[in-house]
């Protein structure tokens, strides 16, 4: 399991980093569409939808999609409306986290909020990769976003295994602690500074770059564990198959469905 994991990731690290700096913007688009909406699918299972009700999800998601992209040059000139609206949405999904219960199945209120949540969080995690990528240096601004959630994971990773006392969400996520939240933010703080600063220029000022960091680390977790809530309900390892010993599209960026908007919103007011 262990020899598939790393081939997998030696395919998906590569494979990232071509979709954000090779295709033009509008291209860039649809690549990132195709990888949400398989995320969007694969929250039929998360949220217990009737194959109806799975298929509803998809054709209306795709159905967003579309006219986001044919009506692109308009809709991206209203970022800070459109994805403050996005971290309205994520921050009542993360009021979700703090009702459940371990053992409670899932009720109609909770397929009905599956629902709501897959499309919102794959419409505006979609708006806030394309509006950053059509930004001046947009593919490096975008990469500053993976590297944040990328650093972050590996900092909680270790010092969470270093100094992991108090547990963070210990009915949803057991093995997270709060000390491990704390080495994320101090790890993505620094390699955002370094790539920032040193590699791709991109002119953002310390107290800026801090901000913007410690939120997008803060709510990367908050989508991972959103996620993680779900499959929790309804006893899922995984979200799909279609990553070889990682799982489905949702575990391998459930942070980024989170963190994207919050982190577009602060690099408009903050960086802008």
């Amino acid at each position: 399991m262990l020899k598939i994991r790393i081939i997998t990731a030696l395919i998906i690290f590569p494979a990232t980093i071509a979709a954000v700096f090779l295709p033009p913007s509008w291209l860039f688009r649809l690549l990132i569409a195709a990888v949400l909406l398989t995320g969007s699918w694969e929250f039929r299972r998360l949220a217990g939808l009737s194959t109806a009700s799975g298929w509803a999800l998809t054709m209306i998601q795709v159905l967003i999609l579309a006219l986001l992209f044919y009506f692109w040059p308009f809709v991206k000139t209203e970022p800070l409306v459109i994805l403050g609206a996005g971290c309205l949405a994520w921050l009542l999904m993360f009021s979700r986290l703090g009702t459940f219960r371990e053992g409670k199945g899932p009720g109609a209120r909770f397929q009905q909020f599956g629902f709501a949540s897959a499309l919102a969080g794959t419409t505006f995690c979609w708006y806030a990769l394309s509006w950053l990528h059509d930004q001046p240096r947009g593919p490096f601004i975008v990469f500053l976003l993976l590297l944040i959630i990328w650093a972050s994971d590996v900092g909680a990773y270790f010092s969470g295994k270093l100094l992991g006392r108090r547990k963070l969400a210990p009915v949803i996520s057991p093995k997270k602690t709060w000390e491990g939240v704390y080495g994320g933010v101090l790890l993505a703080i620094a390699a955002s500074f370094l790539w920032s600063d040193y590699i791709a220029g991109l002119n953002i000022s310390a107290g800026s770059l801090v901000c913007i960091s410690a939120l997008t680390t803060m709510t990367s977790v908050g989508g991972d564990l959103f996620i993680s809530m779900h499959k929790r309900t309804m006893c899922l390892k995984d979200t799909g198959t279609i990553f070889p010993g990682h799982g489905g599209v949702l575990d391998r960026y459930d942070s980024l469905l989170a963190g994207a908007p919050f982190f577009a919103l602060a690099y408009g007011v903050l960086a802008l």
